[in-house]
């Protein structure tokens, strides 16, 4: 399966639970997923810097991602500084 499709699917499955998201002022972008199926994704707005963010990823997006894309192996929510040190865009 393509990288490309893997994308697709993930934000199938991040659109599931973004209005939850934008309705307390924050967002989700999928940043990468690794060869070995981990998503990246950087936690926008609101979410960046709420205390539940850990439960947030936990029981809404790994929770939803995994269940419509099993291949998936983990997620993880990168900082502005680790995009910067991947070379990655640094997302405002």
């Amino acid at each position: 399966m393509s990288k490309e499709n893997l994308i697709q699917r993930v934000e199938a499955a991040l659109n599931t639970i973004r209005p939850h998201l934008i309705s307390d002022g924050g967002d989700i972008k999928v940043v990468d997923i690794t060869p070995d199926n981990k998503v990246l994704v950087k936690l926008l707005g609101s979410c960046e810097s709420c205390p539940m963010s850990f439960m947030t990823m936990k029981a809404g997006v790994e929770m939803s991602i995994k269940s419509l894309v099993p291949e998936i192996t983990s997620i993880e929510a990168i900082s502005n500084e680790q995009l910067a040190a991947m070379h990655l865009e640094v997302v405002e």
